[in-house]
């Protein structure tokens, strides 16, 4: 199958489906979908996305080579937000070294305080947080703080999302 191929028409949930059975557990394919997302124009990177966040939910294993290039990538300004939204997406679903634990928490408490970041983002960040806080529970605190400054205009889904982190770290 041609990625980049599949990649450059408009993106639908059938081709994202094929991608991701493609894929499966091959490692060498799925390497194949990280160059296009770390390395194609900002249309393929955009749309390699999506299939790639639902590859490493099925098979966690796939991303570990990738941790350090995939926060270096998050810390760049020209990626659409799509990007940033597939790789927190992720995050949520793996088990993430100790040693970039630091620079994560960082990113995702960046992400949730920021205005401009959509909400997906925002409640995908929280995740992360959340499930970072049985590690830290130091950051429990700061986490319960951000979400009440924001819940007078958080929208629906932020709250949705921010009940269930609170809820989680009563626990």
């Amino acid at each position: 199958m041609d990625l980049h191929l599949l990649l450059k028409d408009q993106l639908f949930k059938e081709h994202k489906d094929r991608i991701i059975t493609y894929i499966g557990k091959d490692k060498d394919r799925f390497a194949q979908l990280l160059d296009l997302f770390f390395t194609g124009d900002y249309r393929i990177a955009q749309r390699a996305a999506w299939p790639m966040s639902f590859c490493v939910r099925d098979h966690p294993e796939l991303i570990t080579p990738y941790y350090k290039k995939l926060l270096d990538n998050l810390d760049r300004k020209d990626i659409h937000a799509a990007v940033v939204r597939n790789t927190i997406r992720l995050l949520q679903d793996v088990d993430i070294p100790k040693k970039f634990h630091g620079r994560v928490m960082n990113k995702c408490f960046d992400l949730v305080q920021s205005p401009d970041s959509p909400i997906a983002v925002k409640a995908f960040s929280l995740t992360v947080l959340s499930n970072l806080s049985a590690d830290y529970p130091e950051i429990a605190g700061e986490l319960k703080l951000i979400i009440e400054h924001q819940w007078d205009q958080a929208t629906p889904a932020f709250r949705s999302r921010a009940k269930r982190v609170l809820k989680k770290m009563e626990r």
